[in-house]
């Protein structure tokens, strides 16, 4: 990896976020990193803040990188790729961050056999906390997911899953952050309903789930098991539980998580359709 040349198309939060845990977990050093945009500002930012070196030009970035990140808006990464497609050069990887923009869309606007993985991360990548999936196209080998691998698991924890998993993913893990938020909003009204300061009640409610979920992950236990090591007889939680199943609380969270799978397929079938267009 260290060997590579990564160049990201678009400096925005994620790529931020990719190239800050990969300078932090020195996957990378910051001469083999580069950034292009149409944001001047935002490039001498990343430039200063990294010490990568950034342009304007999206055909120098093209030329001059081993491996392609595209990390443009999805709206735009048609208009994009319709640029510089055509540049990319066998051997080269282009990975791709755009959300909802299916794999053959993506190869329909690069030369044939062109090396592909569509990756779906999440905001917490921001905070090195991220949930990453990636799928591989046709031609993508396994050392080519090992490098999509080390890219995101500079920002978090990685899984790879075929292609048709990817909006279950988004409905999941790339929308799942508002729900936490939401959730969390909620327990801190709640703390603030019963007496405590907002500034507090959003501490213990944010600091609650976070170490909630880092239970779950360091010990690997089923959340039921842990669940119920809080859940004594006659207790404060049982009452808590119980108010939370009558309002439905389980079911309401299935189905955000299919709603937003569907969109996530919707979408993603508008996009491929738009960019299979010659």
């Amino acid at each position: 990896m260290k060997d590579r040349t990564l160049g990201f198309l678009g400096a925005g939060n994620m790529a931020g976020a990719l190239i800050k845990g990969l300078l932090h977990a020195k996957v990378s050093p910051p001469t083999k990193i580069v950034v292009s945009d149409v944001k001047g500002a935002r490039l001498d930012e990343m430039g200063k803040t990294h010490g990568i070196r950034t342009t304007l030009d999206n055909h120098l970035l093209v030329r001059e990188c081993d491996v392609l990140v595209i990390a443009v808006k999805p709206q735009v990464v048609d208009k994009v790729l319709a640029e510089i497609g055509a540049e990319v050069k066998p051997g080269q990887l282009v990975i791709s961050v755009a959300a909802g923009v299916p794999i053959a869309a993506i190869e329909a606007r690069l030369p044939v056999g062109s090396k592909v993985v569509r990756a779906m991360p999440n905001t917490p990548a921001t905070a090195l906390a991220g949930a990453t999936a990636i799928s591989g196209g046709e031609h993508a080998n396994a050392a080519d997911m090992a490098v999509a691998r080390a890219l995101f698991e500079a920002v978090g924890r990685v899984v790879i899953l075929d292609e048709s998993l990817l909006d279950a993913v988004t409905g999941l893990s790339g929308s799942g952050p508002a729900y936490v938020m939401l959730i969390i909003e909620a327990l801190a009204d709640g703390g603030v309903k019963v007496g405590l300061h907002r500034d507090v009640a959003l501490l213990l409610a944010a600091q609650t789930v976070y170490g909630s979920a880092k239970l779950l992950l360091d010990t690997g236990e089923h959340p039921g098991r842990l669940k119920d090591m809080v859940t004594s007889p006659g207790g404060t939680a049982i009452v808590g539980l119980h108010t939370l199943e009558s309002g439905a609380l389980r079911k309401t969270l299935i189905d955000a998580v299919e709603a937003a799978t569907n969109r996530s397929a919707t979408l993603g079938a508008e996009m491929s359709a738009k960019m299979r267009k010659p």
